[in-house]
């Protein structure tokens, strides 16, 4: 059996279409359906078992054979404030699971995020001293990261653990996701619903790594089928592309729609990643060589998605 946690969610449940495609769906989901409309990232993909967050023990698999955990389950919502919250779902909550799997030497693949670099001035190796969370969500995934490596280098981690630190990923599935869904989607919609794109006052010089969701089920399925590689690698497409790029990308597609420029929040302000590039350097040495989608490639794959199904799985 595999576990997926956070698997009625954007990433989880591509991760597990990506099992189903390898031709596995011993699989059992972990997540919550408080926000009901998640049961749709649940329709098209094959599993054996749905279980909810808070009825999930793992004592009652002492005597199941647990092949490996993908957790990818987490609070996400980068505005939020509750740090005791964020702290108990995402730090203490993900220690307890990947001690279980310690001791049972059940591989464990959990979702980082490349938050952790904060604005990134010193550059997107994964290197501690690269790092700056800017808001209590990032801060989570930094201290796991780190309380990670502190058992790496004490040599107490003898089955394979992978980290793999998620930039900007976009695609099917992130419906339920609100504020928090990428900005294609959210242009996307607003085109669909007659107004103009609103992006950003200079968003030209605001530089993401958008990473399609097709590219990070292929780096989970790989880590997957080679586990004797563990390690916290960057999960990006190594390039750096504006938010103008994805209108533009739209804007083939859908050649009557237009940009408008809109102020930039002040909530944002000194708690946005202007830059993120993923450095790949580690991720290739792993032996990771397969090509990423650009912007403009991913953006219209994805755009057909929402047209044909408003962005579910089919």
């Amino acid at each position: 059996m595999i576990i997926v946690t956070g698997a009625a969610g954007f990433i989880g449940s591509n991760i597990v279409r990506g099992l189903n495609n390898l031709g596995i769906d011993d699989i059992l989901i972990v997540d919550n359906l408080k926000n009901a409309s998640k049961h749709k990232n649940l329709n098209r993909i094959n599993f054996k078992d749905y279980i909810d967050k808070e009825d999930f023990n793992l004592d009652i698999f002492k005597n199941v054979k647990v092949e490996a955990v993908f957790h990818q389950g987490a609070c996400s919502d980068t505005m939020e404030t509750d740090g005791k919250y964020m702290m108990k779902n995402n730090y203490e909550y993900t220690k307890n699971i990947f001690h279980f799997c310690l001791d049972k030497k059940i591989r464990f693949l959990y979702a980082s995020s490349a938050s952790v670099y904060g604005n990134g001035e010193n550059g997107f190796e994964e290197n501690e001293k690269n790092e700056y969370p800017l808001n209590v969500y990032a801060f989570s995934k930094y201290q796991f990261d780190r309380y990670v490596n502190k058992l790496f280098k004490e040599n107490k981690i003898n089955s394979q653990v992978v980290g793999l630190r998620y930039f900007n990923v976009y695609g099917p599935q992130e419906n339920h996701k609100g504020r928090m869904a990428s900005v294609a989607f959210h242009l996307f919609n607003q085109i669909k619903a007659g107004e103009k794109m609103k992006i950003f006052e200079g968003s030209e010089n605001f530089l993401r790594d958008f990473i399609h969701i097709d590219d990070v089920v292929s780096v989970n399925n790989f880590f997957f089928e080679n586990e004797n590689k563990s390690g916290i690698f960057n999960c990006g497409t190594g390039k750096a592309e504006s938010f103008v790029e994805i209108a533009k990308a739209l804007k083939e597609v859908y050649t009557s729609a237009e940009i408008e420029h809109i102020e930039f929040p002040d909530a944002l302000k000194g708690k946005y990643q202007k830059f993120t590039q993923a450095d790949l350097k580690k991720l290739k040495n792993a032996g990771y060589n397969k090509d990423f989608m650009n912007v403009n490639t991913g953006v219209k794959k994805y755009a057909e998605v929402l047209e044909k199904s408003g962005g579910y799985l089919m």
